[in-house]
């Protein structure tokens, strides 16, 4: 009656032995070290790149514990904080500005732990600690890029309706047009006023001949300024969920300022690189009579441009000269994925939106023979990723960007251009790695109140309920185990209100073995032997135990739902922790009560 099949323990033995593999990491914690990475992701991380590392560190008179390489950096490990602050100074000054030397801390776990895939939890900004970015937008450049985007809809606009204008500028956030007669000029203010109502229209007249100048409305300019910076927190947002980081916390300071907290990350460097890159993608035509002059690209070369353009290099360091003008821009983008050309070579595949296809499908078909070239600015930096000839129209909204050194380049591009192109630079005015010397004290006061609490219920449940009472906190004891197993196989981050969520599971799965305790005791009143007990006990608990968590359960997932932040990982840990509950007061109770009493022919007693 009492007894469990063979295979219903070997299920609990199982788990018990992958959850101790999995909660083992937690114990060995973390140690502190130095990650260095590549600023380009064209470069290679190999034992070439580990070796500097080793030689600089050995000319600088710092020991590491132990130097492993990484896919895409190398990671120096040490005994103590003062030696990583030291040898990070020393590493930057050797290896210059191409790379990112910066401050980590990795798992102290043993080998074969790691090899199994077996890592301890991630630490929240409260607990361990973690990277705290303060990003401002750059407003001016974001008037400016909506001024760029109204030259380009205007020249598109006139040549539609078929008006002749003799050129079209930017000026700072201004937008001018040069016509020929007065006539024209007015039939002109009057389709774009018609179009563009945000826009303030003013006339002028020179030697060269009647203009007319465009800027946005007082209204227009802080709906952009809001657009911009809502567009850069969803664009960080989607950067960081690409990272993977767990329960970041990116929001809004000031009116052109964003906080972004990265708690328990462990690729700070490549955190820093992702989210302080602006890149953008842009498509100019080239000049192709500059390019043909010999002198005037020699003088591009050395960075003077002929009037209305601009120079940019290539990775060969050839310069190429390009008009002011923008065909396009990353804004019309919705989806870049990385790939091959047909020739085998690393790219990257993009999607444009109806109006960008329609752009883009008009401005090749106007210069079939021409050089098209395809800008990545990024980091301040303009560089020309390829420039090729167009040979046909091209419909359809797909382009492909060739050119990448490599496939780790191009999905690294693809990345940047899926998450969405920022509305406008972001500089990083405050960056603060936050110490695990403040967390150590929130981790020993929840430690110790959650230690405090199971040692109160262990003292409760084995004085009242004897020798079930201890079976119970065995359980609950298995309970904590599994719990600790899953979160660290999920790679979750633990903070405050995980903790509390621990504590709080503590409670309910005590409840459940109580109920249990409570029905066995009502069984053997009622008048049944022992053994009859026990089955009764825990087949009439078992209804009560389900309802009472279901309802629980059905509260975590709309916390976790509806919620967001430390909100959304507290309804984590409770949805887990009724889970396993539910199998360590339940299954693995009723296991030990069965290999205690389950055999004894003839029961008269229960120590309950």
């Amino acid at each position: 009656m009492n007894r469990y099949p063979l295979w219903k323990y070997l299920v609990i033995l199982v788990a018990l032995a992958i959850g101790f593999v999995y909660t083992l990491p937690n114990f060995f914690g973390e140690v502190p070290a130095i990650q260095v990475s590549p600023l380009r992701t064209t470069e290679k991380v190999d034992s070439a790149l580990m070796g500097k590392v080793e030689t600089a560190l050995q000319q600088a008179g710092y020991t590491a514990t132990g130097v492993t390489m990484a896919e895409r950096s190398i990671k120096a490990r040490f005994a103590d904080t003062d030696t990583q602050l030291k040898a990070k100074d020393a590493l930057q000054t050797a290896l210059g500005n191409g790379y990112t030397v910066a401050l980590n801390l990795v798992p102290a776990s043993p080998a074969w732990l790691s090899q199994l895939g077996a890592l301890p939890m991630y630490l929240g900004l409260d607990l361990r600690g973690g990277v705290h970015f303060l990003m401002q937008v750059d407003m001016p450049k974001a008037l400016e890029k909506a001024a760029e985007r109204y030259q380009g809809d205007i020249r598109t606009l006139l040549r539609e309706k078929k008006i002749r204008y003799g050129g079209i500028d930017r000026q700072g956030e201004a937008v001018t047009v040069r016509f020929s007669d007065v006539a024209t000029r007015d039939e002109a203010r009057k389709v774009i006023e018609a179009t563009y109502p945000d826009l303030v229209l003013a006339d002028s007249e020179t030697a060269e001949g009647q203009w007319l100048t465009g800027t946005l409305k007082e209204t227009a300019k802080k709906q952009t300024q809001e657009y911009a910076l809502q567009q850069n927190l969803t664009t960080l947002r989607n950067r960081v969920n690409e990272l993977g980081v767990a329960e970041p916390v990116i929001q809004q300071q000031g009116v052109d300022r964003v906080v972004v907290q990265l708690p328990g990350v462990q690729d700070t460097a490549k955190a820093k690189e992702i989210l302080g890159r602006t890149a953008t993608l842009e498509v100019r035509m080239v000049d192709e009579e500059a390019m043909q002059d010999p002198t005037r690209l020699a003088a591009a070369a050395n960075g003077q441009a002929p009037f209305g353009t601009e120079v940019y290099f290539e990775r060969n360091g050839r310069a190429v000269i390009v008009k002011k003008s923008v065909v396009l821009t990353g804004d019309y983008i919705t989806d870049a994925q990385p790939g091959f050309d047909n020739n085998g070579q690393s790219a990257v595949h993009i999607n444009l939106d109806g109006r960008g296809a329609r752009i883009f499908k008009n401005v090749t078909r106007e210069n079939v023979g021409k050089r098209m070239a395809i800008l990545l600015v990024e980091k301040g930096k303009t560089e020309v990723v390829t420039a090729p000839v167009i040979r046909e129209e091209i419909g359809g909204g797909r382009v492909q960007i060739t050119g990448m050194d490599s496939v780790e380049e191009s999905r690294d591009v693809a990345l940047l251009l899926r998450a969405g192109a920022l509305a406008a630079p972001m500089e990083i005015v405050e960056e603060r790695t936050v110490g695990p010397s403040l967390g150590a004290d929130n981790i020993e006061k929840g430690f110790n109140s959650t230690l405090v609490g199971f040692a109160a219920i262990a003292l409760f449940m084995s004085v009242y309920y004897q020798l079930f009472g201890v079976v119970s906190v065995l359980a609950l004891a298995t309970n904590m185990f599994l719990l600790v197993a899953l979160l660290s196989m999920m790679q979750a981050t633990l903070t405050l209100p995980g903790i509390a969520g621990i504590a709080l599971t503590l409670g309910m799965a005590i409840d459940a073995n109580v109920i249990i305790a409570e029905r066995v005791r009502e069984e053997l009143r009622n008048g049944m032997s022992p053994q009859a007990a026990l089955h009764a006990g825990y087949d009439r608990a078992w209804d009560t135990i389900l309802d009472s968590n279901v309802t629980t359960l059905i509260a975590g997932i709309a916390l976790f739902w509806l919620g967001s932040g430390p909100v959304r990982g507290f309804a984590v840990v409770l949805c887990l922790g009724i889970l396993t509950s539910m199998f360590s007061a339940v299954t693995v109770s009723r296991a030990m009560v069965n290999l205690t009493y389950g055999r004894a022919k003839r029961l008269t007693t229960l120590s309950i």
